[in-house]
């Protein structure tokens, strides 16, 4: 097949992470907001859970470095956004509102994304993990963040199901360039 060069065409990266970062490693913030920077510097737009804790810090490094970023909320309205779910509307340029609640809007933010990237995490970015494992998305895990995402390799071992398209570093440019070549094999067109 011939490759066809897309410019119109951008790659959604998801961060997932936890909402709650007091259990995070104290460099935890630094790592994750350069994560989302370095996802703008490959050309990517950043997806996100729509939400506080590190999935905004990593919405922070990407407007940092002037990118795109869209969330997708759990609440049907942005009422219900703010008032029910406590989240907030900053640092994100689209918010879709999923109206599925945690465990629906997980699902369609995994699924509409290209790859997804594990920070500092607890239960709601494990299922997020899990649905892009049996997805078989490319997943890079932030080691050294704490939480869920220093757990990974363990739980993998635990499984039994083999490593999937997982891939672990404590760089966040080199993870995010680790995870670009493995989006690209996904690919009909050049990107």
């Amino acid at each position: 097949m011939e490759s066809v060069t897309h410019t119109h065409l951008k790659l959604k990266f998801c961060v997932s992470g936890a909402a709650e970062t007091g259990h995070c490693a104290p460099d935890a913030l630094e790592k994750t907001k350069e994560l989302g920077r370095e996802i703008i510097a490959v050309g990517g737009v950043l997806a996100t859970g729509a939400t506080t804790g590190a999935p905004l810090w990593a919405a922070i490094g990407a407007k940092e470095a002037n990118g795109f970023v869209i969330g997708f909320s759990p609440a049907s309205s942005e009422i219900e956004h703010v008032k029910k779910y406590r989240l907030p509307l900053d640092y994100h340029d689209v918010i879709v509102y999923t109206g599925f609640g945690y465990s629906g809007r997980n699902l369609f933010l995994t699924r509409a994304s290209d790859a997804v990237f594990i920070t500092c995490g607890r239960i709601g970015t494990l299922n997020e993990f899990t649905i892009a494992f049996e997805d078989d998305k490319p997943i890079g895990i932030l080691t050294g963040t704490g939480g869920v995402a220093d757990e990974v390799k363990g739980i993998l071992e635990k499984a039994h199901r083999g490593k999937g398209n997982v891939v672990f570093d404590s760089n966040p440019k080199t993870l995010v360039k680790k995870i670009l070549e493995l989006v690209k094999q996904d690919k009909v067109a050049e990107v």
